[in-house]
């Protein structure tokens, strides 16, 4: 049975960004149930006092701030170095029976060099491949074979260091990339293992990208 606690916390949980202003406390309690009610009458099917959405929405409020801030918090302000890498290209082939043969190739090829960048990632129907522009003409003579759907130049990246407690803390990511979203960060890629996780962004907005991941220590602040 749907009770009004349930469906106000449906109605925030999917909403992110409300969810997250409700968490910090920063929205009139009184104001959202006003604009609530409607659409919860018509799901419980029977008249909602606007004091019992108010109600519910400071009990959900109180929850979320210890769920969100605290536990996510104590990850945000351990987090560790911060790498920003500049001038590189983002490649995007089409899955084939030659590609992995081609990735090996490349990567005898990077191995050689210094400080390279370079990143892969390969979902069900295509691989990405992030390198320094210093070595795009190497990707371009080992993989001509291949089918390119896409080729973005001027990015940057940013790699974070997550501490070990990010494993176990529903809502990181989520926390991060809102803030990302709410500054108006266009991602182009996401990179992340167990403890670290890498940004793909244009040059012209990686001064701002930075800014708000460096500024995730203090957020809670």
């Amino acid at each position: 049975m749907n009770t009004i606690s349930s469906v106000v916390e449906q109605y925030i949980k999917s909403k992110p960004f409300l969810l997250s202003s409700l968490s910090q406390g920063i929205i009139n309690l009184t104001s959202l149930s006003r604009i609530m009610m409607p659409d919860l009458q018509l799901h419980l099917g029977k008249e909602v006092k606007q004091g019992a959405i108010v109600m519910a929405l400071k009990r959900l409020s109180e929850e979320l701030d210890f769920k969100i801030n605290y536990k996510i918090s104590k990850v945000l302000k351990n987090i560790g170095e911060i790498t920003v890498r500049s001038s590189l290209t983002d490649y995007t082939f089409v899955i084939s029976d030659t590609l992995l043969e081609n990735q090996a190739r490349l990567l005898a090829e990077i191995n050689k060099a210094h400080d390279i960048f370079y990143t892969s990632s390969r979902g069900v129907n295509e691989t990405n491949i992030v390198v320094s522009n210093s070595i795009a003409s190497t990707i371009e003579t080992i993989f001509r074979g291949e089918k390119l759907t896409h080729k973005i130049e001027d990015l940057s990246s940013i790699t974070v260091k997550l501490p070990q407690e990010n494993i176990s803390t529903p809502g990181v990511y989520y926390y991060i990339f809102q803030r990302l979203a709410w500054e108006g960060i266009i991602i182009h890629e996401v990179i992340s293992t167990t403890n670290e996780f890498t940004i793909i962004v244009s040059d012209d907005q990686i001064d701002v990208a930075f800014k708000v991941i460096k500024d995730l220590k203090n957020v809670f602040d």
